[in-house]
């Protein structure tokens, strides 16, 4: 067919568009009329009707050449849809019928004196607005879209609930420090091998002094209350009192008193 043969007059817009944007393809495609009835399954005379605008193509028709071409077929499915509609409301529509065609009856004539009127032009159709559903494509943005958001959301409601339970753990760890109670001791003063014993640190004499803690502390606290001399409560600190006692002893044993647990001092309080 060729390119420059007019489409008829009478052929509506969305037909005419549809049929122009059909013949851009196969004119773009460079095949033959044989070679599109071959890929297509449409006879070549169906061929020069469609894109000659004397017969609206099937869908089907139209899917077939926007495969071969390679084409995006959503948009030629809806100009197909326009026109196959804007056609089917052309053959509804009843025929005008002319005043001067209506049948007198008989025995009776037309007056001649008054003029026939002329029949109204008839109204060209309004191409119908398309249908919801004609553009799958918009839906399948708008879910996309949809669950990108979601999955939004859900990520942020995720990120704050573990900043949430972090900031919790932080808060509660030191108020478990905090509820930890002081070890207790409990003298029991015995003589072990000849030698005063608490039986809290097993006979150590490790050297202690101000700031220290722990068994060898209230191991000494004992024995020093054993002395005679108070290092205030049995709670394994060295500290203010336990420290004044100490000096206190060594001061009476005659050694230095520089306030310093060594092994001369835990020798003497040990007798």
């Amino acid at each position: 067919m060729p390119r420059s043969k007019a489409l008829p007059a009478e052929l509506d817009p969305s037909s005419r568009q549809l049929v122009s944007r059909l013949r851009l393809l196969k004119d773009h495609s460079e095949l033959t009329m044989r070679q599109l009835a071959a890929k297509t399954g449409y006879s070549a005379k169906s061929w020069e009707r469609y894109l000659g605008g004397t017969s609206l193509p099937p869908r089907e028709a139209v899917e077939a050449l926007a495969r071969i071409t390679g084409t995006d077929p959503v948009p030629l499915f809806a100009l197909h849809e326009i026109a196959a509609d804007s056609r089917d409301g052309r053959r509804a529509r009843p025929a005008v019928q002319r005043e001067g065609d209506l049948e007198q009856p008989a025995g009776s004539t037309a007056p001649h004196s008054e003029p026939v009127a002329a029949p109204t032009a008839p109204t060209p159709p309004r191409a119908p607005e398309p249908a919801p559903g004609r553009f799958p494509h918009l839906a399948l943005t708008a879910g996309i879209a949809a669950l990108a958001v979601a999955l939004s959301a859900v990520l942020l409601l995720m990120l704050r609930l573990d900043d949430d339970a972090g900031r919790a753990a932080v808060t509660a760890s030191p108020r478990t420090t905090a509820a930890s109670p002081p070890p207790s001791y409990t003298c029991r003063i015995a003589r072990v091998d000849g030698r005063w014993s608490a039986g809290i640190n097993k006979g150590r004499n490790t050297e202690i002094g101000y700031g220290a803690a722990g068994a060898d502390v209230a191991e000494a606290q004992c024995l020093l209350r054993r002395a005679g001399i108070s290092p205030g409560g049995i709670d394994g600190m060295f500290g203010p009192l336990t420290l004044r006692a100490v000096k206190t002893f060594q001061d009476r044993a005659g050694l230095d008193a520089d306030g310093i647990l060594g092994p001369r001092s835990w020798k003497a309080l040990r007798g």
